[in-house]
Order: structure tokens, then sequence, then C-alpha cells
């Protein structure tokens, strides 16, 4: 990647939100605005979990144009020199309402909000549309695929192998930290556990047993590097490589050490049951069974509910890519400027004005009953608001929580959910309502709207 694109995001952007922002200073538009980012609908989920946010508020802090930014904006001509050269001050300095990460959200919430001159607000449109979106997308799906490999109350370990085939270098760092957060045990991007302090998994390809004059060989020269590893025994044939695992045990007596055996194609609930009793004939009941290849939330419920002993998944490819839903339908809109509420009145396309705030409801037994979209400043008597302050003046209102502070949070906001939410197919939604505050509200945006269209 050239250095100019990788040492500054501010370009990360579409043209037209610089050239907005040209025509807002020239007009000296700078009165504040409220965008609101959100998702119009689920579309095949019952819940998404909001992800992205510490991506978002880095971003937001750092912002600059940097020199060679600058160099580049000018040889486009589309621009004043006077502009760019401002640039070279350009800060954000807005405020940013949000949902916490890791929070279930539904359609037309906000799950973050920006407060702040409106060329500030716009420039940043893109950038957050891309990470809060993907990264929501991801932990939805990661979400998704946990609960499926542990519905029937068994803990089972999930690991992200999807790097190879996502989109990029960014998206695997990304999804990593996401997956985690919904609930992934662990990944094999190395990058990643470096960068967030995950953990990090991994065996051996194919390729490492092709490379051997046979099975065996292999199998020895990587157990003696790594006495406690998981072995791949499917490379030939899989009963035979269980087989060659057992032989390796007998012949090692107290030395082996060997923690578990991958399977990673065919029938992988056959296969498993088949392993474990040959294992267990060997007496090797504490050697895990893994499983991997093309795999995602439905193919892994399956296996759970077969009985397929297995005690662990390698999920790669299709949660990797989100498969089944490669994006999100998340829109960042208008809703207020200069204290005067702003709307689209496109059919499908309309959105609620102001600032505004979601207020989550729970029964006696702490399981959420419904949520209320409401006028930040006009809220129901009871229920939890969700959004929280979480910048102010371009500042971080508070220092990032861990990951595993994040993790925790989630697992205890999927388990307030109810239960039919859990499902893989959908289910009857989750009851969210608008407040009569900001339904009137609306209305009378959009009455005035049309009004000023037929003068």
């Amino acid at each position: 990647m050239p250095d100019s694109a990788s040492n500054s995001l501010a370009l990360h952007t579409d043209l037209y939100q610089l050239t907005m922002l040209q025509a807002y200073e020239r007009e000296g538009m700078h009165a504040p605005a409220v965008f609101s980012l959100f998702c119009r609908r689920l579309r095949d989920r019952n819940y998404l979990l909001a992800c992205g946010l510490d991506t978002v508020l880095s971003y937001l802090e750092s912002l600059r144009f940097t020199e060679s930014d600058r160099d580049y904006l000018h040889s486009l001509d589309t621009f004043d020199d006077d502009f760019v050269d401002g640039l070279a001050d350009f800060r954000f300095t807005g405020d940013v309402y949000a949902m916490p990460e890791g929070t279930p959200v539904f359609p037309d919430e906000p799950i973050l909000e920006v407060v702040a001159p409106i060329g500030e607000a716009q420039l940043v449109e893109t950038f957050l549309l891309n990470q809060i979106t993907y990264q929501t997308g991801y932990a939805s799906k990661a979400a998704r695929v946990k609960h499926a490999a542990t519905h029937d109350g068994t803990e089972r370990l999930v690991a992200d192998f999807g790097m190879r085939r996502m989109h990029g270098t960014d998206a695997p760092l990304k999804a990593a930290r996401s997956g985690y957060i919904a609930g992934i045990d662990a990944t094999s991007n190395v990058a990643a556990g470096k960068a967030y302090g995950l953990p990090v998994t991994g065996t051996m390809a194919h390729s490492y047993i092709e490379a051997h004059d046979t099975e065996m060989d292999a199998f020895t020269a990587f157990a003696d590097c790594y006495p406690d590893t998981v072995l791949l025994v499917d490379t030939y044939d899989t009963l035979d490589g269980v087989h060659r695992v057992v032989e390796m045990a007998k012949a090692r007596g107290d030395a082996f050490q060997v923690r578990g055996i991958r399977l990673d194609s065919g029938d992988l609930g056959d296969l498993a049951h088949k392993a474990r009793s040959i294992l267990d004939d060997a007496g090797l009941h504490d050697v895990d069974i893994l499983v991997s290849g093309g795999l995602e939330e439905h193919a892994i419920a399956d296996l759970v509910d077969q009985g397929a002993p297995i005690d662990g998944f390698g999920v790669g490819t299709k949660l990797g890519t989100i498969a089944d839903q490669p994006y999100l339908d998340t829109a960042y809109k208008l809703s207020a400027y200069d204290g005067t509420p702003r709307m689209k009145l496109a059919p499908n396309k309309k959105n609620l004005v102001g600032r505004k705030q979601v207020v989550r409801t729970f029964d006696d037994q702490g399981m959420a009953t419904g949520d209320v979209i409401a006028p930040a400043d006009d809220l129901p008597d009871t229920g939890t608001p969700l959004l929280k302050r979480v910048m102010h003046n371009g500042t971080r209102t508070n220092d990032a929580p861990s990951l595993d502070a994040l993790r925790s949070r989630t697992q205890e906001a999927l388990a307030a959910l109810p239960p039919r939410l859990h499902a893989l197919e959908e289910a009857p939604a989750y009851p969210v309502t608008i407040s009569g505050a900001l339904q009137d509200r609306t209305e009378a945006t959009a009455e005035r709207l049309r009004a000023e269209m037929t003068t």
C-alpha cells in the first residue's frame, strides 16, 4: 500500500463528502447537525449486535489531513487552494452518542448519532458506515455461530479461521475483534492476536502431511515439535489417520500429549462418531475432536443436534465473508440542522428526526420486553436508555473498555433477549415502537417539507 494511503484515513471517504465540505465552508454553514446511523431492516436476522465503535472513536480523535493528502487534493483541480490549505487545521470537534459495543439493536434504532458542525459530521459518513456496517454484520453472524455451537448447553470452542478468504487485511483484524466480543473464542489471525491480545489457535495444513513420506512421519515430527498439538487426520483417509494417532499413543505411552484431532472434510458427524469410538476404545478419552471445512451456523447446529461428539469448530469462509448476508441496510442520515428537524421523504427511506434515544424495558426476570425510540429530550418514564455520550468536543468521554469486559457484557445482553430471537430462522419480531412525541415531530417535519415543496 502506498505510504500516502496508509498514513492517513482522511481520504478514506467518498469524493462528494469533500465537495460538500467545501460547499458548506463557502456558504458559511457551520451550525450543529445531527446525523443518525441506523439499520432500516434486518433481513434474515432476529437482532444485530452493535460493533465497531472503538474504531470509529479512534478515527474521529485522530482525523487529520496530512501534507500528502492536501497535495493530492490540490492536484484534482476540484477544490479551491484556500479550502485545501485550511484542511491542515481540520479537527473533529463534535459529540457522539452510541450504543455500547455488543448491544443488541433492531431496525430504525440509532446505533450512533453524531452531533457536530455540519461539514465535520458529513465528512465522516463514509468511514463510519464502512466500519460500523461490517463489524456489526460480522459480530451478528459470529453470535449466531457461537449460539449454534452451544445451544444444547455444552460449551464448545469456536475459532475464527476465515482470514484467507476475507477482503483485504483490515477486515480480518476487525472481524477477529468483533467476533471475540460476540463470543468467538480464538482466531488463527496472528496480527489480530498481537493487536488486540486475542487467543490465537491453529494446527497444521494438509501440505505438511503431504510433504512427508508417510502420514505417521508427519504426525511424529509435528508432535515432537509441539507435544500437545492437534493433528489433522483427513489428508488421505480420515479413519486411517485416527488409527495412526492411536498407534502413536501406544508407542509413546505416558509421553503422549496430543490433545486433539481435526476433521476437515467428509461427513463430519459420522466421522466424529467413528473417530470417537476409535479413540475411546484405545483409552484416549481426553483427546478432543475438532472439525472445520465449510461450516456456518446451520451446519454447526445440525451437528450438535445429531449428538456428534465434537469439542470445537473452526469456522472460516462463510463466517469471514458473512456469506449469507454480506451487507446490512445501514444508513447515515441528517435528522437535524441548526436546531431544525430534517428528514428524507423518499418512499421506504424516510428517517426519524432530531436527536434520539432508545429505551429498553425489562421484566422482573431481567428479560428484555421491548424498545421505544424517543426524542432525547422527551423519554418514557420507565426503561433503560441505551445510547451513551461517548465523545465530547472530539475527545472520548471514557477510556475504551477491555475486550473481555465487552465480551462479558455482550453475553449478558444476549442472555436478556427473548429466547425466540436466538433461533437461526426468522422469529416473531422484537417489539420496537416510536414514541408519540417522536411520531408527532417526524410527521410535523414531513408536513412542513411537503408544504415548502408546493410553494
